[in-house]
């Protein structure tokens, strides 16, 4: 950061936030008030409810319940009926003399005691959704996730939230998922705050989530809470079931490629419970049985645990680990996997006053072994965390949201071995890599007035590149130079390298990144949104290849990589119609991303200890337009999604020099769809059968084809056009499937269904790829087409006890 640069602006924002919050303390003290606070949890299971509505009957006055259950409604003294909703359970209205401040906790009921667990269509109740200043944000229980058709008849929440608008992947059998025309490692993934670094099992078949021990699922597309930091596209905050604290109970599911067993149950009497949750592939047990050599399996396991200290202290530790495995023809395996853990305690200061501090670890590691070539190359990203988090409810027109994070991060990018005295390989260290990132931040959540609501907040996030490696240095500082004789680009000179102490900084950023988003209530039934951040990223993924995998490595900021700077406007219209049983919401966005790192061709990552060499630095953009329309009541459910939208990336030869990527003009970036449609529905028959169906359209992904050839000394050599200038063709496919509960499980403890799903219903062979090459038999030149799946069925037994 430029120490030159003005804080002035900044400290004027301090100033005037300072100011609001001490004008709101006179306004709530000229009237006499009293708070009642509490925690909203499950009657069934004691799981706390995250986004619950908690509001007086008769008033505008409420709120929205934490990650952890927590309330705090701030009223004048009298008499109210007040009023606990959340989707998928009844409402409990509770009448409460409110003349001095009241503790409060609620349990409320599901409708339904079938094996679903919450019916949900990915919204709030509508009274809090539409005066909230929160847009571009999708939340999600499992009920509706478990009630999709999917592939291979595992759960997929990825794959779920990629049927809503903004979302999506970048083709089948491909990891991770593009949110608003954004990058995989511009998310930010957390599993109980935890990162997850990659989120796909068997190389992006499956995702790394367990549903059976997921409670809440939100996606921040835009309009990033200042809380979160570190990434510019989005935020996926996933929160783990804290165990059930009334009974025990096991839930489970036998697929035909993997099953899963999930126990959770009450310990320490009644002050805390456990979950545990496993799930195992058995693709490489079906293989050996068939007598193959090639071995492919992955599994995960989700433990948590809280204990409840007194009424204000609560101790939370839960951690994930899992990991693939594959082994072909015992020439090659493979192996990678997460690992994480957290411990956090609640604390409640007052009614008006919570905290969370966590302590949190996580990592990410790959392994890869050539048994012919005798050698073994590792590589691992490590992080640790300590953030204290603090709300401070005000009023019922106030809060603040306020904290402190630190992360330290250990990049391990490679390391090869060999494995035997006769191997011909070297042993090889790329240097290690550390660095520290900070934030602090403070966020106002503000009713200006009945109708307008304000959340505005502001972010500082600092990161430092420490020593403990050399820096290369180049000639005239040029990590790579433009050859025009050649019309290429070539790594720079070396002219030698600075070492760096482990206690020396090489290089450190610091980004300050305003937050804010209004919303005006139209009418009870309507209302507008806009809002707009800025987000700093400090890492990156590198990759390139139009699909991220297991081996591609993370890398920090330093002398030659630029943090990524992304600033995002969001403007929507949110409306409920047919007396709420139907509802709109349409959203556009535009999002530019800086310091965009982009490959010159032909570049080389792997074992690449020079990044610098290999990558010139660019800009993205991204813009479109999202609509979300929702029948959300009565026997028939679903929605129909559709985005229209452009991403693009420009690249030019900057320092290098020469004209950059494509001549330096923009192009589209792999992950570009023009139009993506999705349909969901649900048809609930009767207590024994339900069915569902998915349809998918998407414009073919961006690919760069050869545009013509030539020969060279007998050899056929091909020309290519401009970068991701072609396309692949559509893609799209229907989903269908069957639940049925059989009759004799609906009142008893146990309860089991049947899920029949068929993935693909019409056999569409989309395309994952098209190659280009010769026909050594006829000469010609020819195009093959690779598809992942075709129709795909499926069999899955659940159970609950």
């Amino acid at each position: 950061m430029n120490s030159k640069k003005s804080l002035a602006p900044i400290g004027k924002t301090m100033v005037w936030l300072l100011g609001v919050y001490f004008m709101g303390c006179a306004l709530v003290a000229a009237q006499t008030t009293h708070t009642i606070s509490g925690t909203i949890t499950d009657a069934s299971n004691g799981e706390t409810l995250f986004g619950a509505s908690v509001f007086l009957s008769g008033t505008t006055i409420g709120g929205i319940t934490n990650e952890y259950g927590f309330y705090s409604i701030t009223a004048p003294e009298g008499d109210y009926i007040l009023n606990v909703s959340y989707i998928g359970y009844s409402d409990v209205n509770i009448t409460i003399s409110l003349k001095q401040d009241i503790k409060r906790d609620v349990e409320i009921a599901e409708f339904s005691t079938e094996l679903e667990e919450v019916v949900v269509t990915a919204e709030e109740p509508e009274r809090a959704i539409l005066g909230k200043p929160e847009m571009s944000v999708v939340k999600m229980n499992i009920g509706t996730v478990k009630r999709m058709p999917v592939v291979l008849g595992e759960v997929d929440i990825l794959k779920s939230l990629q049927m809503l608008p903004g979302v999506t992947n970048n083709g089948e059998g491909t990891g991770g998922f593009h949110v608003r025309g954004g990058a995989q490692d511009q998310n930010l993934v957390l599993l109980d705050e935890a990162i997850i670094y990659n989120t796909s099992h068997m190389f992006g078949f499956f995702s790394v989530f367990n549903a059976d021990a997921i409670k809440d699922v939100k996606l921040y597309k835009g309009g990033i809470p200042a809380r979160f930091g570190g990434r510019v596209s989005s935020v996926l905050d996933i929160r783990q079931k804290d165990g059930n604290s009334k009974n025990f109970a096991l839930t489970g599911g036998i697929g035909l490629i993997s099953s899963r067993l999930t126990a959770e149950g009450p310990i320490f009497g009644d002050r805390g419970s456990f979950l545990i949750a496993g799930r195992r592939s058995y693709v490489d047990l079906i293989l050996n049985a068939a007598g193959e050599d090639n071995s492919v399996t992955f599994y995960d396991l989700n433990l948590k645990t809280n204990y409840s200290i007194n009424r204000n202290n609560r101790l939370y530790l839960s951690g994930y680990f899992g990991r693939d495995a594959f082994d072909f023809s015992n020439n090659f395996e493979n192996s990678y996997g997460n690992a994480s853990g957290n411990l956090r305690w609640n604390h409640i200061f007052n009614d008006k006053l919570f905290s969370n501090l966590s302590i949190i670890a996580s990592r990410y590691d790959y392994d890869l072994n050539f048994d012919q070539e005798e050698f073994e190359w590792v590589s691992s990203i490590t992080n640790y965390n300590l953030k204290y988090d603090l709300k401070y409810y005000l009023s019922d027109r106030f809060s603040l949201d306020f904290g402190i994070n630190g992360i330290f991060y250990d990049f391990d990018p490679g390391q090869v071995e060999p494995t035997a005295p006769t191997s011909p390989v070297n042993p090889l260290t790329l240097d290690q890599k550390r660095a520290f990132e900070s934030g602090v931040y403070i966020s106002a959540e503000h009713k200006l007035t009945d109708k307008l609501t304000a959340q505005y907040g502001l972010r500082y996030s600092a990161f430092s590149r420490l020593g403990g490696q050399p820096i290369t240095e180049y000639a005239n500082g040029q990590p790579v130079v433009y050859n025009a004789s050649l019309g290429i680009y070539e790594r720079g000179i070396a002219i030698g390298e600075t070492d760096f102490d482990r206690s020396e900084s090489i290089k450190t950023f610091g980004n300050f990144e305003p937050r804010v988003s209004l919303a005006y209530l139209l009418d009870e039934n309507s209302s507008l949104k806009a809002g707009f951040s800025r987000a700093a990223q400090y890492i990156h993924l590198l990759s390139n290849t139009s699909s991220v995998t297991p081996l591609d490595v993370w890398t920090p900021s330093g002398p030659f990589i630029d943090p990524q700077l992304s600033n995002q406007y969001a403007l929507g219209y949110f409306r409920n119609f047919m007396d709420k049983r139907y509802s709109l919401e349409v959203e556009a966005y535009y999002k530019t991303v800086d310091n965009r790192i982009d490959y010159i061709d032909g570049s080389e990552l792997i074992g690449q200890n020079t990044i610098e060499t290999e990558i010139l630095n660019g800009e993205m953009r991204a813009y479109g337009l999202e609509l979300l329309l929702r029948k959300n009541e009565g026997d028939f459910t679903g929605w129909i999604a559709y985005t229209l939208s452009k991403s693009e990336q420009r690249t030019p030869g900057g320092i290098a020099g020469g004209p950059g990527i494509n001549n330096g003009d923009w192009y589209n970036t792999f992950f570009d769809r023009t139009h993506d449609i999705s349909v969901s529905g649900a048809y609930r028959l009767n207590d024994s059968w339900s069915f569902g169906t998915n349809l998918v359209f998407q414009t073919g992904r961006p690919v760069t084809f050869p545009n013509g050839q030539y020969q060279y000394e007998d050899l056929s050599i091909a020309s290519y056009a401009a970068r991701n200038s072609d396309r692949l063709p559509a893609y799209h496919r229907v989903d269908v499937s069957v639940n049925y509960v059989p009759k004799k499980y609906r009142n008893k403890r146990f309860k089991g269904e049947w899920v029949l799903s068929v993935y693909n219903l019409y056999n569409r062979r989309n395309a994952a790829a098209i190659s280009f090459g010769q026909n050594l038999e006829t000469g010609a030149n020819e195009a093959t087409r690779t598809a992942i799946f075709g129709i795909v069925p499926s069999l899955t037994y659940n159970f609950k006890f």
